[in-house]
């Protein structure tokens, strides 16, 4: 083996470590997140990690590195639960209401993470960066591109896709935001309701251009949802 052989390998194995222990470091901070809320401190963090916070600063460059680092795993979570179920091959409203409670039970399990992404405030400080908004861009194009090829299916106008997809999108994320901080009514029943609406949004529109679903029946054409998967090595550095 050459010289620049060696070389090479010993930086892709110090590449792999960093990245390794920037991905423990990332989990120590969600316990840390989970216990002490969103006013975690990385003192906190540091704790849980065992270590002290300059090692932490040595695999981020600062909090908002260690706040992206967060989201991103956030959406490797979400993303892990949502695609299976938006492209599972079921009828449309059991397929509706998986993908709800795929993303409500990710809220549910880890608000206080989700908190923090939505505020965009992480240890005490404004982050710039805003992952919600990049997620929910990601999930509505898809959604548009879903919509859009199931109407030309069904030999309607397809143009009304993204506006639709945003739009439902955004009041997904609106109630989330409520009922995380309201919760006035259990996970299912909000998934149940939303559910509702959306189908009977759907169902209202492709009925006034003369096509009746069964909601309960899986369409002919089954197409599926392509969302990016983000992984821990993108900020590995």
């Amino acid at each position: 083996m050459s010289e620049d052989s060696t070389g090479d390998a010993r930086r892709d194995r110090w590449r792999s470590h960093r990245a390794a222990r920037r991905a423990e470091f990332v989990e120590a901070a969600m316990r840390a997140l989970a216990e002490h809320g969103p006013d975690v401190g990385m003192d906190h963090i540091a704790a849980e990690a065992g270590v002290t916070k300059p090692v932490l600063y040595r695999h981020f460059t600062d909090k908002a590195d260690l706040f992206v680092a967060l989201g991103q795993r956030g959406t490797e979570i979400l993303f892990d639960r949502l695609i299976p179920a938006l492209n599972n091959e079921e009828a449309p409203v059991p397929r509706i209401r998986r993908s709800l409670d795929a993303f409500f039970s990710t809220v549910e399990e880890h608000p206080h993470l989700y908190r923090v992404l939505v505020r965009r405030s992480f240890a005490k400080a404004a982050v710039e960066q805003d992952i919600v908004a990049e997620d929910k861009e990601l999930i509505a194009n898809a959604i548009a591109a879903l919509l859009g090829d199931y109407l030309r299916a069904l030999e309607l106008d397809s143009g009304g896709a993204e506006p639709w997809a945003h739009g439902i999108v955004g009041m997904v994320q609106n109630v989330s935001e409520w009922w995380l901080e309201r919760r006035t009514m259990s996970r299912e029943a909000v998934v149940e309701y939303l559910t509702e609406l959306i189908w009977s949004a759907i169902d209202g529109f492709t009925r006034a251009h003369g096509v009746v679903l069964d909601p309960h029946k899986p369409l002919e054409v089954n197409r599926v949802v392509q969302l990016a998967q983000v992984t821990p090595e993108t900020s590995a550095g």
